[in-house]
Formats: structure tokens, sequence, C-alpha cells
């Protein structure tokens, strides 16, 4: 067993109640334990089963990572990295809500709900296989579908969590597993198309994770069948921390700009576009604050 931690400081007013509903979802709870102030969550870290620990205090968060192996290569700064940008300390919201304060229509929105900060996966490839299990259908299907893969996968760790897998672990389901875990054909094929580049190197998210190429990752991912502006988008957001991709074919974001419009009906993706592209580079910042105003959970 390898251990290691960390200690963060978190700014005044930190909404760790975000971070910790977006880790809910799942009422199940087969890989992510959640209580009012702390996280678990079985990963997998360098191909081994982890269990990663966050723990809220006053002003502080400490962090630690538990993984079933006697040796491995990560430090305490590279565990700070990941802790930083899942809890969203490398998002610009002040500057954010400083421009937008006196907006409008946005203004009171996002006053009402300052110091929200986008929750990001604890991997890309996490992020990118869940947009992809999001794609046309709802939250709560999702998370079914969600909870089927991992426990298709069935990699535990030593402390009772089930793990999210990574890239090898869905290479090694076949098509009857994946179907059987209630994906369709077409995202079947999806998931062992990404995981299959990932583990030939051919999709390199975990280097793009240091310091992402936003236009090389939409090009080569847009490349994969399956895979369109939403879902990179998407995955830029909760696998990045990247706050500008315009989420305007989503859903959710039309519906809670019809809310904060006061339109008679939901506007269509084009006219959301448009709305949206007046506030770059925050635009999918702005997409989760219509998405908190509507509900916790598709936040």
């Amino acid at each position: 067993m390898n251990r290691i931690h960390c200690s963060l400081d978190l700014p005044t007013g930190f909404r760790s109640g975000d971070i910790l509903a977006f880790h809910r979802r799942d009422a199940l709870a087969l890989s992510e334990k959640v209580t009012p102030v702390s996280l678990r969550k079985g990963l997998r870290w360098e191909g081994h089963p982890a269990c990663l620990s966050i723990d809220f205090g006053e002003g502080r968060a400490q962090v630690g990572l538990s993984i079933d192996t006697e040796s491995s290569n990560i430090g305490a700064d590279r565990l700070e990295r990941l802790a930083r940008c899942m809890l969203g300390l490398t998002q610009d919201i002040e500057a954010f809500e400083a421009g937008c304060r006196d907006h409008p229509q946005l203004g009171r929105l996002v006053m009402a709900q300052a110091g929200l900060r986008v929750p990001v996966a604890a991997s890309v490839f996490e992020a990118l296989t869940w947009a992809v299990m999001g794609q046309q259908i709802s939250v709560a299907a999702a998370v079914s579908l969600r909870r089927k893969l991992i426990a298709a996968a069935g990699v535990r760790h030593s402390g009772g969590l089930l793990c999210y897998p990574d890239a090898s672990d869905i290479v090694r389901l076949d098509d009857a597993s994946l179907r059987q875990a209630g994906f369709s054909a077409t995202k079947a094929a999806t998931m062992r198309t990404i995981s299959t580049l990932v583990v030939e190197g051919r999709l390199p998210l975990d280097d793009w994770a240091l310091s992402v190429p936003v236009e090389e990752a939409r090009q080569r991912l847009e490349a994969i069948r399956g895979i369109g502006p939403w879902t990179v988008n998407y995955t830029l957001l909760r696998g990045f921390g990247w706050l500008d991709g315009s989420l305007h074919g989503d859903v959710a974001v039309r519906r809670g700009l019809q809310t904060l419009l006061g339109a008679p009906e939901k506007p269509g993706e084009r006219e959301t576009r448009d709305w949206l592209a007046a506030f770059s580079p925050w635009r999918a910042l702005v997409a989760a604050h219509l998405w908190a105003a509507q509900s916790a959970t598709a936040y």
C-alpha cells in the first residue's frame, strides 16, 4: 500500500457542497462515498486500484491517495495538481464575476451564486467517457449507465470501493458486456474506440491534462465517430476545467436561458450560441450557472 497526502488552502466562501454534489450523483455509491464534509472515490492510478480522499475543514482541504501497490512514482505535488483541478481552484471565477456583476440579465444570477466553480473529474478519460454516456439522455439515465460500466469492469480497491475503469479496463470488455451494461451499439463502439486509442498512445489525454491544447484536442476528438461538438466542449469543461466551450446544444442550458430571459419558448441552438458568445472566454462557466440555477444534480 502506498499513501500520499497534501493539504490545500481554500478561498473564503469556498462552496464545497457543489463539489460533493457532483460526486453524489449515484445514490448506490459504488465508486464514491460522500458525506456532508468528505469524499472517497475509487479510481485507477498508473494502472493500480486507488482511493482518493478529500476532507473539507474550515478554510482547508485534506487530500489523500491510497494506492494498492508498494511502488508508485506519484508525489504530493502531482496529487496537489489533481486536487486543485478537481476542486476548481484553477478557475479564475473572481475575474468572471467582476465582469458579469453588472450585466442586465446574467448579473443577478451570478451574484446569487457567487463562488460557483465547475467540479472537474478525476481524469480526462473519466470526463470524456462520462460525456459519451450522457449524450442525448437524462442525467439519471447516464448515472445508471455509468454505474453498470463500473460494475462490469469490476476493479475494486482494497478499501472496498469499486474504481472508475481506465482505458485498458474498457478495452478488455467485449461488445456483449457493454451492451449488457446498457450501452447502445453506437455508444459501445465509441467507448471502445476511445479506449483503444488511449491504450495505443494515439489519444494522449494525460499529456493534454498538463497543458490543454484546445484546438488540437477538439480536432482529434471530433475525428472519432460518435463524438461531436457538445461532447468535446463538455469534456474540455469536466476534464480540464476549460471555461470557454460553447454548450449551446445542451438542452438544460437552453432551458435555463429561457428562464433567465423570461422567454415564452426555449431558445434554439443558434440563438443560444449567439447569446453565449458575448461571454467568451467564460461561456462554459455561464452554462454552469444556468445548470446550477435549475438543479444541483444537473450541475
